[in-house]
């Protein structure tokens, strides 16, 4: 299986997110930003960053980039389709998911290893993890604080789409946000479009995918958190279903 990079002026973990589909067994593809071709890939990444700068908005330029018109194509027809960090912030500037992304609550970048608990375990991108299961990667961001109107809120909750939520765990981060690092709303980490092909969440698995590298795991060690790789397996299972 081939799954695509993209890389953006700005993007930061794309080499990461390269190493990651290494890691699951999948063959690693550079997708550029400015070429409107996927090279035959079978998923792509849009990895975390500061594409463009964040100028505008985050992700707010890159939607109009050659290569979105044919991921956003791609992902209305099914293709499964990650967005990282930036990639989220991308993916709701393309509305390929509802809502937005904005500053965090207490207006300063944060950086620590961030419990997640998997709320939707059905998508392409999360069907290696239990129902329920609190899994720890790490978040940096400063534009991390996903925003959507209460009609669009109460759609997410019921019909399943929010992927990962904020738990209690988190060691380090501002007074009053140790638990909602960013103050999304209800501790929102990540969600899906209504097919389960699409995901986007605002914490990095291609930075928990190889022991050694990865977040501490409590009672376990340091760097001996793999708890992302599942997201990047997981993918290679839905393909060959």
């Amino acid at each position: 299986m081939r799954i695509g990079v993209v890389t953006f002026p700005g993007t930061l973990d794309d080499r990461d997110a390269l190493r990651a589909v290494r890691l699951a067994g999948a063959e690693p593809v550079a997708l550029w930003h400015g070429e409107d071709s996927l090279q035959d890939v079978d998923a792509v990444v849009l990895p975390g960053g500061f594409s463009y700068g964040d100028y505008l908005r985050a992700g707010a330029i890159s939607r109009f980039a050659p290569v979105m018109e044919k991921v956003v194509d791609a992902a209305n027809g099914g293709m499964p389709v990650l967005g990282i960090c930036n990639g989220f912030q991308i993916l709701c500037e393309t509305h390929l998911l509802p809502g937005a992304m904005i500053k965090n609550a207490h207006r300063s970048f944060i950086c620590r290893d961030q419990p997640l608990r998997v709320e939707n375990a059905r998508t392409a991108w999360t069907s290696g993890y239990a129902q329920d299961q609190v899994i720890r990667v790490p978040l940096k961001s400063q534009d991390g604080q996903y925003m959507a109107d209460a009609r669009t809120l109460d759609e997410l909750e019921a019909e399943g789409r929010v992927v990962f939520r904020y738990v209690a765990g988190a060691t380090h981060g501002p007074a009053g946000f140790e638990d909602n690092p960013n103050g999304s709303q209800r501790d929102i980490a990540g969600i899906t479009n209504a097919a389960g092909n699409v995901v986007g969440l605002m914490p990095h698995p291609e930075h928990a995918v190889e022991a050694g590298f990865g977040p501490d795991e409590p009672g376990q060690g340091t760097r001996t958190g793999t708890d992302g790789l599942a997201m990047f397996t997981s993918v290679l299972t839905s393909l060959v279903a």
